[in-house]
C-alpha cells in the first residue's frame, strides 16, 4: 500500500501518525522529514517514483509519501496515479487556502497559478493582467520579483508574498511592486496577486475563471468593423486566458473589450484623443481590463511585452512589419479596400508568415413600413489573417 500523507504544520491525524509508524518506506522533502522528527529515507522529486518502485519490488512494507498541502491540488497523486499506482490519501488544508486565510481573504473567485518553470512565466503574468485575484504557487524562476518586474509599470497590483506557510519562518508579507522586486525572500511558497482596486461582484457559482461571456460580437455602434466581421476576427485570434493581445490602432476598442471578455490580457493602442475617451467608456461599461497606450504606432509598440496575438485595425506597412517582428502566433487585420490585400500579405510573407484572406460581406434584414422585408448589405471588409509559416 501506497499513502500520500499532506502536511501544513499542525498536528497530524492519527490515521496519518499510525500510517507513518506502520511504514517501511517514508520519503518527502528534507524540512517536513526534519520538522516531524522522522527517521526515515528521503528521496528527491526526480527520483521519487524510482525509489518507490525499488521498495515495492522488494516487498518491504508500505510506503508513505509526505507533502506539503493538499497532495491532490497540483501535487504528487497525479504523477503517482499517471505511474499506475492508487494511493490512499490523507490530504491537509492547501498552501493556497492557507495563504488566502493567513491573508484574511476569500478565495472562491481567485485563480490559482502553478507553473512548472520560467518557460510559462509571461502566460502567468497575463492571468495576473486579465485577472484581479491569482494566487501563484512559487516554482523556479516564477516568483514574487519576477511578476513585479513583469507587471510594472502598466498593471498595479498589491502582492502578499507568503513564505514557509505552517512552518516555524511562516511569515506573511504585503509588498509594494518595486519592494518585491529588490527584497530577498526566503523561499516563498505562494504569492496572492491581488487587484486593489476591483469590486466583487455577485457571488458566483464557479470557482476561479468565470464562464465565458453569454454573446460576443457585440454591438459597440456604427464606429468600427461590422459585428459579424468582428466574430470572424475574434476567431482567427483565439484570445484565452495567459494570452496577451495587442489591438494595434484600437479606435473605440471594440477588439480588446471582446478580447478581454474572453479572458485575454489586452493591450490597445491608440493615437486619437477622442477614440481613447470612447474606449475606457467602453472598457468600464463592460467592465474589462484593458490597458491603453496612446501613441503612435510603431514607436509606442516598442516597450510593451510581446504578444501571443495581434489585431491591426489602423496603419500601414511598417505597422504589420513591427508587429511581425515580435512573433507571434496569430496576426490578423481588416482593410476596406481590396488593393491592400497583396500588399499586406506580400509584406507577412517577407516576416515568415503565411497568411490567407478573406471577404465579409454581411446583409442585415430589415422591414419596410409596407411589412416587407428586404437585404441592406453593408460595405464588404476584408480580413488577413497568418501565422508563423514554419507552424502547422
Amino acid at each position: 500500500m501506497i499513502t500520500v500523507v499532506g502536511w501544513d504544520g499542525s498536528e497530524l491525524s492519527a490515521r496519518a501518525v499510525t500510517r507513518l509508524h506502520e511504514a517501511g518506506l517514508v520519503v518527502g522533502p528534507d524540512a517536513i522529514i526534519g520538522q516531524l522528527k522522522l527517521n526515515a529515507a528521503t528521496a528527491r522529486d526526480t527520483s521519487l517514483l524510482e525509489t518507490i518502485d525499488d521498495h515495492l519490488e522488494h516487498g518491504e512494507g508500505p510506503a508513505v509519501v509526505l507533502v506539503q498541502g493538499d497532495p491532490g491540488f497540483f501535487g504528487v497523486v497525479r504523477e503517482l496515479r499517471a505511474h499506475g499506482l492508487k494511493p490512499d490519501v490523507l490530504p491537509a488544508t492547501s498552501l493556497v487556502g492557507r495563504a488566502f486565510a493567513r491573508a484574511g481573504l476569500h478565495w472562491d473567485d481567485a485563480l490559482v497559478v502553478a507553473p512548472s518553470g520560467p518557460a510559462q512565466l509571461a502566460r502567468v503574468v497575463n492571468a495576473c493582467r486579465a485577472h484581479p485575484k491569482v494566487a501563484l504557487l512559487v516554482a523556479p524562476g516564477v516568483g514574487p520579483a519576477e511578476i513585479a518586474r513583469e507587471l510594472a509599470p502598466t498593471t498595479p497590483r498589491a502582492l502578499i508574498v507568503c513564505e514557509d506557510l505552517g512552518g516555524p519562518d511562516e511569515r506573511v508579507t504585503h509588498s509594494r511592486m518595486g519592494e518585491a522586486t529588490t527584497r530577498p525572500w526566503k523561499d516563498p511558497d505562494v504569492v496572492l496577486v491581488v487587484d486593489p482596486l476591483h469590486r466583487p461582484g455577485e457571488r458566483g457559482w464557479v470557482a476561479g475563471a468565470q464562464p465565458g461571456p453569454q454573446e460576443w460580437a457585440l454591438a459597440f455602434g456604427d464606429d468600427g468593423i461590422p459585428p459579424e466581421v468582428r466574430a470572424y476576427v475574434l476567431a482567427k485570434l483565439g484570445p484565452r486566458l495567459g494570452d496577451l493581445v495587442w489591438d494595434v490602432g484600437a479606435g473605440v476598442g471594440q477588439i480588446a473589450v471582446e478580447c478581454a471578455r474572453l479572458g485575454a490580457a489586452v493591450v490597445a493602442v491608440e493615437r486619437d484623443e477622442a477614440r481613447c475617451a470612447a474606449l475606457r467608456a467602453n472598457v468600464l461599461e463592460h467592465g474589462v481590463k484593458v490597458a491603453l497606450t496612446r501613441g503612435q504606432a510603431p514607436p509606442a509598440l516598442e516597450p510593451l511585452p510581446d504578444p501571443d496575438a495581434v489585431y491591426v485595425g489602423g496603419g500601414g506597412l511598417d505597422v504589420i512589419d513591427a508587429c511581425a517582428a515580435r512573433r507571434p502566433r496569430a496576426l490578423v487585420c481588416a482593410l476596406r479596400k481590396v488593393e491592400q490585400v497583396p500588399a499586406v500579405l506580400d509584406r507577412l510573407r517577407e516576416q515568415g508568415y503565411r497568411g490567407e484572406g478573406t471577404q465579409i460581406l454581411a446583409s442585415r434584414l430589415s422591414v419596410d413600413p409596407d411589412g416587407a422585408h428586404r437585404l441592406t448589405a453593408a460595405d464588404p471588409v476584408f480580413v488577413v489573417h497568418a501565422r508563423p509559416a514554419h507552424t502547422g
